[in-house]
């Protein structure tokens, strides 16, 4: 099986636009290609029993990120808003850039 090109990176400012989250915002903190899945901070936040590890752990009931669908994330441009992304090709690098505006992202 061939491997799925995402035009998301980590560190990407993106937007939900589908699910109990839509409209927030936050920055991608991983990507998981296997399941097409990114880790938005902030975002699709579930509770989880932590157990204690060491002594100086505390165990309980945490807060964490879940994984969400990477086609329910939209790229945040700085000028427009969430946009596509497409691709501009200068010389012998290729950037992506802005469907609406046409700025580098």
């Amino acid at each position: 099986m061939a491997e799925k090109k995402f035009k998301l990176r980590k560190e990407d400012q993106v937007q939900v636009i589908a699910g109990k989250d839509k409209g927030k915002q936050g920055k991608v903190v991983r990507i998981i290609r296997e399941k097409d899945r990114a880790i938005v901070a902030g975002v699709n936040m579930v509770k989880k029993a932590q157990k204690k590890r060491k002594q100086t752990d505390r165990g309980g009931i945490i807060e964490i990120e879940a994984p969400i669908q990477i086609s329910n994330v939209m790229i945040v441009c700085r000028k427009c808003g969430p946009t596509r992304i497409g691709y501009k090709i200068e010389g012998d690098t290729k950037k992506r850039v802005c469907r609406k505006c046409g700025e580098a992202l």
